[in-house]
């Protein structure tokens, strides 16, 4: 029987000046997972209007469930207005409310988690109170809870993000939420110093910091390994590390050694990065060719 992963938060259109794309980082690590070969299920919630309706039929091109993927009829399906004028420095507008600001606790998706393998959650998807307060009652179930930051400013709060990490198994930050983490919390900028603060005042099993093209390094009880990444050509590295957070849980499951686990993840998020958008089709082969030549 495949693992059963359900993953929690925002699906959405990136609106680039070049037309609109899927995205969303739950939905993209829910497509990489189902890739992959795992059974992922996305709770989250689109408008009744055609931009929803486009949205589901992306992920059914995948082959996704669309059980859990709920229906607002108050509120629109998510967009986020990308400003490319200056390549340097894009800025991103995520429209609000929408339809994931209010994700609704419900017997489905409850029984869904509580028979989870493991369950993904972000600060994004949790930005209005509505969300949030149905996430807290899932993350009561003793899955596998896996945290991934995916900070987007000004839509995290640390009063959230520690209540979050109180319910947290393994915690995903890249090395700028690290140095974001670093400052609340009074610790020097450095993986030992904020990991070893947050294994001491947090129950977690695993911390994991992803630095983009140098790497990945993972901290497990006081010992970090560190995995340097794949040098590749790049087309784009949107979806990266969502590519890298499945490969990671894929690979966690199947009781893989950290090593093992950064290598794999670290050749995903690599691979994506050399196609273009976040959700490439794409089979194990392509994965594993990288860093071959």
């Amino acid at each position: 029987m495949r693992d059963q992963i359900v993953i929690f938060g925002e699906m959405l259109w990136d609106c680039l000046p070049t037309g609109p794309v899927a995205g969303g980082a739950p939905m993209n690590v829910a497509l990489h997972l189902h890739q992959l070969g795992l059974s992922s299920r996305l709770i989250s919630a689109v408008g009744e209007d055609p931009d929803g309706e486009k949205l589901l039929d992306f992920l059914k091109g995948f082959g996704l469930p669309l059980d859990l993927i709920q229906t607002n009829t108050a509120h629109e399906t998510s967009k986020v207005l990308v400003d490319t004028t200056d390549p340097e420095n894009i800025k991103y507008t995520i429209v609000s409310p929408v339809a994931w600001d209010f994700i609704q606790w419900s017997p489905e998706n409850n029984r869904a988690v509580e028979e989870a393998d493991a369950f993904v959650f972000g600060t994004l998807g949790v930005r209005n109170q509505e969300s949030f307060k149905t996430l807290i009652k899932l993350l009561h179930h003793p899955t596998l809870r896996v945290f991934d930051a995916n900070l987007r400013p000004p839509y995290y709060d640390f009063e959230v993000i520690e209540t979050l990490l109180g319910f947290t198994d393994i915690l995903k930050i890249n090395e700028d939420e690290l140095a974001v983490f670093a400052d609340y919390f009074g610790t020097e900028p450095s993986v030992e110093s904020l990991c070893a603060y947050l294994d001491q005042h947090f129950p977690m099993e695993i911390i994991c910091i992803t630095q983009g093209s140098k790497g990945a390094m993972i901290y497990q009880k006081g010992k970090i390994y560190n995995h340097s990444g794949y040098k590749v050509k790049v087309q784009d590295s949107i979806g990266a590390g969502d590519a890298f957070l499945s490969g990671f849980i894929k690979t966690y499951l199947e009781d893989k050694s950290p090593e093992e686990i950064l290598d794999f993840a670290c050749k995903i998020g690599a691979f994506v990065a050399t196609q273009k958008g976040g959700t490439p089709r794409y089979s194990e082969a392509d994965i594993y060719r990288i860093g071959e030549g």
